[in-house]
């Protein structure tokens, strides 16, 4: 093999690498965000997901809004914990 064919070989490669590291770059800046534009418009929603607080590795605490009322779920062991009273929506939001 001439030095051609190893010029070749490398820039090959550079552009291989290259082009999977922009598909990282528009992966990582375009990623699940244009999923949710295609869905329905957030006023129509019934379910939104409040907070989220990682208890450990395996379990993770979720307080969900549905419809006007909070619940707080433990996730992990499946273990549903209580009902919240919704708070009522901000002036400014």
């Amino acid at each position: 093999m001439d030095f051609g064919d190893f010029a070749r070989a490398f820039f090959a490669l550079v552009i291989t690498l290259g082009l999977i590291g922009l598909g990282a770059v528009v992966a990582r800046r375009f990623g699940p965000e244009w999923l949710v534009r295609l869905q329905r418009p957030k006023a129509s929603r019934r379910m939104a997901i409040v907070e989220s607080l990682p208890l450990d590795p395996a379990r993770r605490l979720v307080l969900v809004r549905l419809d006007d009322k909070e619940r707080l779920l433990l996730l992990g062991e499946g273990r549903f914990l209580g009902d919240l009273p919704a708070r009522p929506p901000e002036a400014g939001a």
